[in-house]
């Protein structure tokens, strides 16, 4: 299995730093850069772009709910229609800097509790199909992956949009397959040995563990290591040796 790592980037917002980005970026593959509502703002849009471009790595969109004090992380409650244009203002305003520096837009990955809610409601996850495929059927949608994937893909297909499956070193599974809660207090890794073996043991035998202990098997094309993480770049050094 050849897997990928992503990192969420691009979240620093005027003079509040979040990241590591100038250290993680050389390391990664692919960079979720966040789109203004709830984290960055158009210089740091602008230099994150640039230094994707740098690193040739790929730059995807990471649009959110407007809640730049929750940081994208609380559900706001929306109509379908102000989801999708939302999510196509935030690809609008991304996209600019990626033309004006001569790259592309290859990807999205909603953040937060849009990417939580898109991933339970599947008129919301319908909803940001139509507003990617309305802007470029060519750009490919991030979703967590878990049992129902086959499900995602035939709905995807409606919008002729293909699908990145994605999994997450850093965060714990419920036995269902969706994440554990950030209310609670093991909803994330720190242990730099535990994420990497789980990362190992899915690339080598397609599975992971959950919370419980119960084998996860997940279709994995994109491993994320989330970049607010304070050992995000120890993470994502050691994952690059083990996948690499």
């Amino acid at each position: 299995m050849k897997i990928k790592l992503n990192c969420d980037m691009g979240e620093s917002f005027g003079i509040w730093k979040m990241g590591n980005d100038e250290e993680i970026m050389p390391l990664i593959d692919m960079a979720n850069l966040a789109c203004g509502f709830h984290a960055s703002d158009a210089l740091t849009m602008s230099r994150s772009v640039i230094l994707a471009k740098k690193y040739n790595v790929s730059i995807g969109a990471h649009p959110s709910y407007n809640d730049l004090l929750g940081f994208g992380r609380r559900t706001v409650l929306c109509s379908l229609e102000e989801i999708k244009s939302m999510v196509l203002y935030q690809l609008g305003a991304l996209n600019a800097f990626c033309r004006a520096n001569g790259v592309v837009l290859s990807y999205v990955k909603p953040h937060g509790a849009l990417y939580n809610d898109m991933m339970r409601d599947e008129n919301i996850f319908k909803a940001i199909l139509n507003a990617v495929s309305s802007f470029n059927k060519n750009i490919k949608l991030m979703v967590l992956s878990g049992p129902k994937n086959e499900e995602y893909e035939y709905t995807a297909k409606l919008y002729d949009m293909k699908l990145l499956f994605e999994v997450f070193a850093d965060r714990n599974y419920n036995d269902d397959g969706t994440l554990v809660s950030r209310m609670d207090e093991n909803a994330v890794l720190h242990d730099e040995l535990e994420v990497v073996n789980r990362i190992v043991n899915l690339k080598d035998k397609g599975y992971l563990y959950s919370v419980n202990g119960q084998k996860l098997f997940l279709k994995t094309d994109s491993v994320c290591v989330h970049g607010d993480n304070d050992k995000a770049l120890e993470f994502i050094k050691l994952l690059r040796k083990a996948l690499y």
